[in-house]
């Protein structure tokens, strides 16, 4: 699997999440499992669990640099991107920022509406300059 595949799993998974905040994600990734819609990759499950356990951290970051709109007001699925993408820009050091923005622009292109992939691409760009 690559890294962009795992990155659209992840996505997808904390899409689910959003509809299901008191789903523990352990519930989610065994429906996803058990329906065969995921794949068993290390890299999907770091994502993962690692958005939902720095959610809190994460969403501050998304509501101190997302001008003009307040968090509940981010439809599910940039704010699922969004936050994806922060996973990777805030904990993994590995992975340059502008990579993460960039695969978060695609996944905003195949499944936001268009204007949101500029909205994504700007909240990033801000958040990674000050990190």
């Amino acid at each position: 699997m690559t890294r962009r595949e795992a990155r659209e799993q992840a996505f997808i998974l904390l899409f689910e999440k959003s509809f299901n905040p008191e789903s523990d994600i352990n519930e989610i990734f065994a429906l996803a499992n058990e329906l065969r819609v995921l794949d068993d990759d290390e890299f999907v499950k770091s994502l993962v669990y690692t958005a939902c356990e720095k959610q809190e951290e994460i969403d501050e970051h998304i509501s101190a640099n997302a001008r003009g709109w307040k968090l509940n007001r981010i439809s599910k699925v940039p704010l699922a991107i969004i936050r994806l993408a922060l996973v990777e820009i805030l904990y993994f050091e590995d992975i340059p920022n502008s990579v993460s923005i960039n695969e978060a622009v695609e996944l905003a292109k195949k499944y936001a509406n268009p204007e949101d992939a500029s909205f994504i691409n700007g909240l990033l760009g801000t958040v990674a300059r000050k990190a």
